[in-house]
């Protein structure tokens, strides 16, 4: 491919620039990945067909009853507690010709640190659509069981050294004709986007494009550090794409990438609500300046209100302890709910009201040594209240009045929980690693649905981690990704494994009822060489993304949550470039994911200072495609 001129970028105005992968940490040269990463592969067959019941009771094990004495409301102050089978996957229906293909806000991007690079452009402005830039197939899988963390390091450090090499222009391999996008859909992350015309799906707000064909429509280098940078936190109104950078957070043209505005943060982000309100705000948390010798690592006192239609930070504040003291608060996460703003962590907790920062409550501590160790937010808010010794915790999972902090109802948690994630807070879901046994680094051996007006316990699922690929950060309260909950369901994927090709994985969504546990009939079948993952609920559908094979593009597809017939939202490029570079930007390589309106944004959660082993790389923040 004929390579054009590059023009110095002028503000505001892309500009023909490479992509880079997002980064992952410097490693020096190795082998290519053993197992035949890279392989020559078959095209996938055709379409993949209507979804078939599973066996009975494929998965074995069988939903666990609550206790025959569930626990009702606490009395008294805030946070007082109340006195795996064998079994196999579901087989996939064979393929069939021309097949297709929580309630709460959808969850930002997860993983690991992607490689370092050097940025060809000024940071924070967009570039047109890049030249190649090699990345790497993804792994294939080891019969059903996760990667490691160390393993997913080595291997993306190895495949990082051998296969950057560039080659062509992208955008003569996506801008062509390939017809117009006359649609446009809704459901945007925490706002509620513009519907247009097009095939409306009868489960959601999105719609089909006119033209699922996309092509890369921006994307923005990455800045130059000296060290790691959390860059954790996108959104999507209307008219902006948001994007957490090094010095603050920028506002993007969802269209055309043109940066619309910036807010400045005197220290750096530390973590954000997915959540948004009805009016396009959301909170974030983050350090009081920025790093220094004499400081290295400024806590994270600071909760913040921003305001990402007008692109202003409404207020930001810290609190002292409830125990006494004038030292600042250290919060862990911040979430958001209805108009209420609560932050949490080891330290204490507070919250906020939306508006103005003033100070709604603080959780109350006492001789026991409880606390607050975390929020979800969304429909509702709940909290996970931590009692107990280091040895031996006590974890009480309580939903609460957000405007007074009262709790609502309590649920302990049983022994062998140190940590606990709410998945969802309506319906009120947990995940738990319960005695440390899931043993993949997930955070999650069973699930507990959990009727939030009484405390009682719904039923408790387990969910064997060599089966299903639900993912939570291992301390975090609100960080799960790769599920989704609603129509009184919880939607995993499970984890891939053989398909019936002789190179590729596959994997399936599958479903269970949250009042009873049963996994019920139907799944969503990815197809052979295909990973799906559920990025959020739309409506009573699922917005899943379906990683491809080495040589397709990914893909988005709506799941219906009923039926779990598949449709396309939007097929990626297969030139070489441009699915090289999605693949860097996977779920699981460090990648936020967000898609709206036939449009796909793939931005870093963190970057790196530059690679001493491939200098020269071209690295980006954000990739964004279109379906326009």
């Amino acid at each position: 491919m004929t390579q054009p001129p590059q023009q110095p970028p002028r503000p505001d105005e892309p500009s023909d620039t490479p992509p880079g992968a997002p980064n992952m940490p410097p490693a020096p040269p190795a082998g290519p990945p053993a197992g035949g990463f890279g392989a020559p592969q078959d095209p996938p067959p055709g379409g993949f067909g209507q979804p078939t019941p599973p066996p009975a009771d494929p998965f074995g094990k069988q939903p666990q009853q609550p206790p025959a004495a569930p626990q009702g409301a606490p009395a008294g102050g805030y946070g007082t507690p109340p006195p795996p089978a064998p079994g196999g996957y579901p087989t996939p229906p064979a393929p069939q010709p021309n097949g297709y293909g929580y309630p709460q806000a959808p969850q930002p991007g997860y993983g690991y640190p992607q490689a370092p690079g050097q940025p060809q452009q000024p940071y924070g402005y967009p570039t047109q659509p890049m030249q190649p830039q090699y990345g790497a197939p993804q792994p294939g899988g080891n019969g059903g069981k996760k990667f490691s963390t160390q393993m997913q390091i080595i291997v993306a450090a190895a495949v990082a050294v051998v296969l950057i090499i560039g080659a062509g222009v992208i955008y003569s391999a996506t801008s062509g004709d390939g017809g117009k996008d006359e649609a446009s859909s809704s459901g945007s992350t925490g706002g509620e986007g513009k519907g247009g015309e097009g095939s409306g799906l009868a489960g959601g707000s999105e719609k089909v494009p006119a033209n699922t064909k996309s092509k890369v429509a921006f994307q923005v280098p990455q800045p130059v550090v000296k060290d790691i940078v959390q860059v954790e936190g996108s959104w999507l109104t209307d008219k902006a794409y948001v994007k957490t950078g090094i010095d603050g957070i920028n506002g993007y043209d969802r269209d055309k990438g043109t940066k619309l505005w910036s807010i400045p943060l005197p220290g750096e982000m530390c973590t954000t609500s997915r959540h948004m309100s009805k009016d396009d705000k959301t909170a974030i948390l983050f350090r009081e300046t920025r790093p220094t010798k004499e400081k290295k690592y400024p806590a994270c006192d600071q909760v913040g209100v921003i305001d990402l239609a007008a692109g202003k930070l409404l207020w930001s504040k810290s609190v002292t302890s409830a125990t006494g003291g004038d030292r600042p608060v250290t919060f862990d996460e911040v979430t958001l709910s209805g108009t209420t703003v609560a932050a949490g962590g080891t330290s204490g907790g507070a919250a906020f009201k939306l508006a103005d920062g003033a100070e709604l409550w603080k959780p109350k501590t006492g001789a026991d040594g409880c606390y607050d160790r975390g929020y979800a937010g969304g429909e509702a808010l709940a909290v996970v209240r931590k009692c107990g010794t280091y040895d031996s915790p006590q974890l009480t999972v309580q939903a609460l009045n957000p405007t007074t902090g009262a709790p609502l109802s309590s649920y302990q948690m049983p022994a062998g929980v140190e940590y606990a994630h709410i998945i969802s807070t309506k319906p009120l879901v947990v995940a738990a690693d319960v005695g440390d046994t899931a043993g993949d680094g997930s955070g999650i051996s069973d699930f507990f649905s959990i009727d939030a007006a009484t405390g009682k316990l719904k039923v408790r699922i387990p969910a064997d981690a060599e089966k299903y690929a639900g993912d939570c950060d291992s301390t975090e309260v609100e960080k799960c990704q790769n599920m989704a909950v609603g129509n009184n369901r919880l939607y995993l994927p499970t984890e891939r494994h053989d398909g019936t090709s002789e190179y590729g994985d596959t994997n399936e969504v599958v479903a269970f009822d949250l009042d009873t546990g049963k996994l019920l009939g139907g799944r969503a079948d990815a197809g052979d060489r295909h990973i799906l993952t559920p990025l959020r609920m739309d409506g009573t559908s699922i917005i899943a993304y379906k990683e491809a094979p080495y040589d397709k593009g990914g893909q988005v597809v709506s799941i219906d949550g009923e039926t779990f017939k598949q449709t396309t939202l939007m097929e990626n490029p297969d030139d070489e470039a441009v699915r090289k570079a999605e693949k860097r930007f996977s779920i699981g390589s460090g990648a936020e994911l967000l898609y709206s309106e036939g449009q796909l944004y793939m931005s870093a959660k963190s970057v790196h200072k530059p690679s001493t082993v491939t200098p020269d790389e071209k690295v980006y923040l954000v990739v964004a495609y279109g379906t326009g």
